[in-house]
C-alpha cells in the first residue's frame, strides 16, 4: 500500500502524521503555520479534520448532548457548540493542501459524513483517515472505500467483531487499501491504558497492516509502538501547548515532533532481523575479547602451569575454552611474558 508516492508498510520507517485538529485555533494563518512546523519536524503529512458542527450532532441541551465526564478536557462543553469552536472553516482547506504540497508533505483529512468526502475529493486527497468514533459509521466507510484511496481507521473503543465488520464493509466497496490503528479514546491517554502489545495482533487478526493513534505525552509510547512493527504513527500537533486551544493539552510541540521523528527511524532501524554472532561493524571490537596469554618468561622445554598462562584481554590468543589442554604442555621455544597463546607454542 501507498499513500502518494510512499509507501506504508515494514520496510519503511513508520509514516508520521501530524494531527492538526482544532489546534488551528480558529486562524488559518497559525494554521499554515502549523502545516510548515510538522514540514520541517519531518512528519509524512499534516492532518485535518472535515466537518460542521451541524454534520457532527443536533444544537441541543438533551442528555448526551452536554459532556458528563468530570476528567474530560472538555467537561461541561455542550457538543455542538465544541465542534464549531474547533471544526476547520471548509473554505481553508484549498491553502492548507497547497502549503502542504509546496511543503513536499501529504495533506489527509479525516471526513464525517458523504460531503466532506465529495469537497475532499475536490481537493485531491491522498488518502482518507476514519476516526475511532467512526469506526461503527459503515455507511461513511462505504463511501470512503468508494474512493479508491487508501484508508486510515482508527479502532478505538471498537471490539474485534466491529473492526471485522469495518474492514469487510471496506473490501466489499473494492478497497483493501487498509492501515488499522490501536487507538484509545481518551484525551490524554496513558501508557498503562494503550495496551500496544494489540498492534501485531491486530495486523495478524485482520490481515492489515497496523499502526498507532497515540494521545499518550511524550514519544516513548509511540517509540516501542515502531518496535512492535507499526507502520504508521499518528500524533496531535501543535505549535505551543501554552497558546490553549480545544487538542492542545495532549499535543506534541515542534521540538518534540522532530524527536518522534529522529527515535521512531531509530527504533525501525533497530529492529532488523533474527542474528547472532557479530556483524560488520564489530570487526574491531573482537579484540577486547578474553584470549589467553603467557605471563611470564618461558624458557624452552617449561612447562605450562596455572601460573603461566591466563584469560585476559586483548582476543589475538587461543580462545580461553582451550586453557586446559595447554596446562601441563611443555613449550618448544623461549617464550616471553604477553606472548598471546598459539598451538605453535607448544610444536
Amino acid at each position: 500500500m501507498k499513500i502518494a508516492d510512499r509507501p506504508i508498510d515494514a520496510q519503511h520507517p513508520p509514516y508520521l502524521i501530524a494531527e492538526m485538529s482544532a489546534n488551528h485555533n480558529g486562524s488559518l494563518d497559525r494554521a499554515l503555520a502549523i502545516v510548515d512546523a510538522a514540514a520541517d519536524a519531518g512528519a509524512d503529512a499534516i492532518k485535518l479534520q472535515t466537518y460542521t458542527a451541524d454534520t457532527m450532532t443536533l444544537d441541543c441541551d438533551d442528555h448526551g448532548f452536554v459532556i458528563q465526564d468530570r476528567d474530560s478536557p472538555w467537561h461541561g462543553r455542550h457538543l455542538h457548540e465544541l465542534y464549531n469552536e474547533a471544526h476547520l472553516p471548509w473554505e481553508w482547506h484549498r491553502p492548507i493542501f497547497e502549503r502542504a504540497a509546496e511543503r513536499s508533505i501529504h495533506c489527509l483529512s479525516s471526513p464525517f459524513d458523504a460531503s466532506a468526502v465529495d469537497f475532499l475529493e475536490g481537493l485531491g486527497a491522498p488518502a482518507y483517515k476514519i476516526a475511532s468514533f467512526e469506526l461503527v459509521d459503515l455507511p461513511l466507510i462505504r463511501v470512503v472505500a468508494a474512493t479508491g484511496k487508501p484508508m486510515i481507521m482508527s479502532t478505538g473503543m471498537a471490539t474485534p467483531a466491529e473492526i471485522d465488520e469495518a474492514v469487510r464493509t471496506a473490501k466489499a466497496a473494492g478497497n483493501d487499501q487498509i492501515v488499522l490503528l490501536k487507538c484509545t479514546s481518551t484525551y490524554p491517554a496513558t501508557p498503562a491504558n494503550t495496551n500496544i502489545a494489540t498492534i501485531p495482533h491486530l495486523a495478524a487478526m485482520t490481515g492489515c497492516a497496523a499502526g498507532l493513534s497515540d494521545h499518550t505525552m511524550g514519544c516513548g509510547v509511540a517509540v516501542a509502538a515502531t518496535a512492535l512493527g507499526a507502520v504508521l504513527i499518528e500524533k496531535h500537533f501543535t505549535l505551543s501547548r501554552a497558546d490553549g486551544g480545544v487538542d492542545s493539552a495532549f499535543s506534541m510541540e515542534p521540538a518534540e515532533l522532530a524527536q518522534l521523528r529522529e527515535e521512531t527511524v531509530r527504533a525501525w532501524q533497530a529492529i532488523g532481523t533474527v542474528r547472532y554472532g557479530d556483524v560488520a561493524a564489530e570487526d574491531s571490537s573482537r579484540t577486547f575479547r578474553r584470549s589467553l596469554y603467557i605471563t611470564r618468561d618461558l624458557a624452552a622445554g617449561s612447562v605450562i602451569d596455572e601460573s603461566a598462562i591466563r584469560a585476559i584481554r586483548p582476543g589475538f590468543g587461543l580462545a580461553p575454552r582451550h586453557l586446559d589442554a595447554l596446562i601441563g604442555r611443555r613449550v618448544s621455544r623461549d617464550v616471553a611474558r604477553g606472548t598471546p597463546a598459539s598451538w605453535d607454542l607448544i610444536g
